[in-house]
């Protein structure tokens, strides 16, 4: 009896995918080249990622490889660059939380107060530039700017008497200077999600708000906060969700043998092992235990906004 109630109640979902399918048939066509890109270059590749579980050999292929289960994993955990490769990650990421998360939200909540217009696509317009600078030459700029005789250094002269030094040369710049070339060149572009979120709120609740006697400030603590409250937590969740994660193009651009001591990052140790050591099973294995962490932050974190404010990714 369950066991007929089960195939029915597949037939009659197969019908109703059929009916959905038939009558939105364009739309599914239009899905279609989406969910092809997904299936070749995002699903169809972690086929690959078993060679992290296998001492790989281009020339026996993947099956080919013998398997060596967890080794790859145990080297990397009792690797000496372990501790320094989790604590730069960890920590470049943790500044870029602090100080870069908040500056859309920010930027985005000054120019909400902006009357004059022209002004305020003015801002815009110019903050949204730097996104649109290849990264390459945001990295130019930087090793130019904080060269022994670049602007930094230049305008710190005119004003003191401070000693000439080559910023991209001391480690304890980098992760300062990283974290503040990627507010200025992301700052702007992040304003977008937050000023659409703030077009969307009911012009009437400033009103109340303005009866009630509340100024500019209570206004934007009372009203436009919280209205934009729920697109905060889903990015800031999103964010979180690539913790164990830093860009290597740009710190690739950026650092050199002074500095890895707080530049080397999870995803430069990859590229170095994977590309130039042309050891693919070892890189594997450091960037599948960098998914999995990233993966098990993203869910710790969409649990604990669901259980706290009641708004989560899914």
């Amino acid at each position: 009896m369950q066991k007929d109630h089960f195939f029915g109640r597949i037939r009659r979902e197969s019908k109703r995918i059929g009916r959905d399918v038939s009558l939105n048939r364009y739309v599914y066509l239009m899905l279609l080249p989406v969910l092809i890109y997904y299936l070749l270059f995002h699903y169809y590749p972690l086929y690959g990622a078993q060679i992290a579980f296998r001492r790989f050999s281009p020339g026996l292929g993947i099956l080919g490889s013998p398997w060596v289960g967890f080794s790859n994993f145990t080297s990397f955990f009792k690797s000496i660059y372990f501790g320094r490769l989790v604590r730069n990650t960890l920590t470049i990421n943790l500044m870029n939380l602090v100080f870069g998360f908040p500056a859309p939200i920010i930027l985005a909540l000054l120019l909400n107060e902006v009357g004059f217009s022209p002004f305020k696509r003015v801002v815009q317009t110019l903050t949204y530039m730097p996104h649109f600078i290849s990264v390459i030459v945001i990295c130019g700029m930087v090793l130019n700017f904080f060269a022994r005789d670049g602007l930094v250094n230049n305008l710190l002269s005119l004003f003191s008497s401070a000693p000439r030094i080559n910023y991209m040369l001391e480690p304890q710049w980098f992760r300062t200077i990283y974290v503040a070339s990627d507010i200025w060149q992301h700052a702007g572009w992040g304003t977008i999600v937050y000023l659409s979120a703030l077009s969307a709120l009911d012009p009437q609740l400033y009103e109340a708000a303005v009866i009630d006697g509340a100024g500019r400030w209570r206004q934007m603590l009372h009203v436009t906060l919280p209205g934009i409250l729920p697109t905060i937590i889903i990015l800031f969740i999103l964010r979180l969700g690539s913790m164990m994660s830093v860009g290597s193009e740009k710190i690739l651009l950026l650092y050199n043998s002074n500095i890895y001591e707080t530049a080397d990052v999870i995803s430069t140790f990859v590229y170095r092992k994977g590309i130039m050591e042309t050891d693919f099973s070892y890189s594997a294995a450091v960037g599948l235990f960098n998914s999995v962490i990233n993966f098990a932050i993203l869910l710790t974190a969409n649990r604990a906004s669901r259980l706290v404010s009641g708004t989560s990714l899914w």
